[in-house]
């Protein structure tokens, strides 16, 4: 794992349970160059909140995904995410980062609930503590190593090279920094994707507030289900299409408020702990990513009830795609390249 932005060598891998992303990245004199990007969808229940129910099936998804996009180089960032991942803010006497290293896991052991000799950890100093001049903040990171393994094998199994193993969230901050100003605002990166949803603060360009939370797309196509008594695939084509003859809008209107009003009131959780450990402060905008994000409804629950400014990020931004690409697509697709273009500025070697 690592933290930061970086630059870029290698492919970025987006593993979602209902679809898996690729981006190829080249660095020039005049920034990041688009050379490659590719989605494909995989199966309903091959990978379920973030754990791996057919890795077999998986793996040859991947492979193809390769071969479809004609990509040579097996070296690969990938990401996880989900309730076998820890993050948190945690204030430590001052101390240098290498004192930090022999100390970290006796420190980690208060604030992680699992056993610590099961985690892979790491962590990041970002500073002094705000109250205190004697202490440091530092942002710590513990992954279940059971699921650092289970990914690390799949992508073996795909006959690829697991470079880099990240955290959603932190390669959904790399690509919003690429893109955006990130100085004096605090700023809350959401992605919504199919099963899950994280979500990243930032105050003043530095990580206070990481959560996931089990949510996602799917529960609106579970209720599409449980009316229509349908397939999966035909409930994602009614709730992307709420035109379509089998459900009348009214009744996809209906189903995607409702479930959407849910994910507000969990992500208003963890945007009132951010305001009662920051009283004073105020969010400047949301950066809403993943297939959620295209959902009007969220935005405007979203814009409302939090009172500030939504927008759907576009990590094409500050990248040259040239005219291989078509516009439309990559405009149709920013929402969920977000966190694949992220790990694509990773690099070989990187913490």
């Amino acid at each position: 794992m690592a933290f930061g932005k970086k630059k870029v060598c290698i492919i970025g891998l987006d593993i979602g349970s209902r679809t898996l992303k690729i981006a190829e990245l080249a660095d020039t004199k005049q920034g990041y160059e688009l050379k490659k990007f590719g989605m494909s969808d995989i199966e309903p229940g091959l990978i379920e909140e973030g754990t791996i129910k057919n890795p077999e099936a998986v793996a040859g998804s991947i492979r193809q995904l390769f071969k479809m996009y004609k990509i040579k180089d097996p070296n690969v960032a990938t990401s996880i995410g989900g309730y076998s991942i820890i993050v948190k803010t945690i204030t430590l006497p001052n101390m240098d980062e290498e004192k930090l290293h022999e100390q970290i896991q006796e420190e980690a052991e208060t604030y992680i609930p699992f056993d610590i000799n099961d985690v892979n950890l790491d962590f990041q100093i970002l500073g002094e503590n705000i109250d205190n001049s004697d202490d440091m903040d530092v942002l710590l990171v513990a992954a279940k190593k059971e699921m650092v393994n289970d990914y690390a094998n799949l992508i073996q199994m795909a006959n690829l090279n697991p470079c880099i193993m990240d955290v959603d969230a932190f390669a959904l901050q790399n690509i919003y920094e690429a893109n955006y100003d990130t100085e004096d605002e605090s700023v809350a990166l959401i992605d919504i994707g199919a099963n899950k949803t994280t979500l990243n603060i930032l105050k003043n360009g530095l990580s206070v507030l990481v959560r996931d939370v089990s949510l996602g797309c799917r529960q609106i196509n579970q209720q599409i289900i449980s009316r229509m008594e349908c397939s999966v695939e035909e409930a994602e084509k009614m709730y992307q299409n709420s035109e379509s003859d089998e459900l009348p809008a009214k009744e996809v209107v209906e189903i995607i408020s409702s479930v959407v009003t849910d994910w507000y009131t969990e992500i208003k959780h963890a945007l009132d702990f951010f305001y009662s450990t920051y009283p004073g402060d105020h969010i400047k905008r949301i950066i809403l990513s993943g297939g959620g994000a295209n959902i009007k409804r969220f935005r405007e629950v979203l814009a409302e009830e939090a009172t500030t400014e939504v927008e759907i990020i576009n990590p094409f931004e500050s990248i040259s795609t040239g005219s291989e690409f078509d516009p439309s697509y990559l405009e149709k697709v920013s929402p969920q390249a977000a966190i694949c273009l992220g790990l694509a500025m990773r690099r070989a070697g990187d913490k």
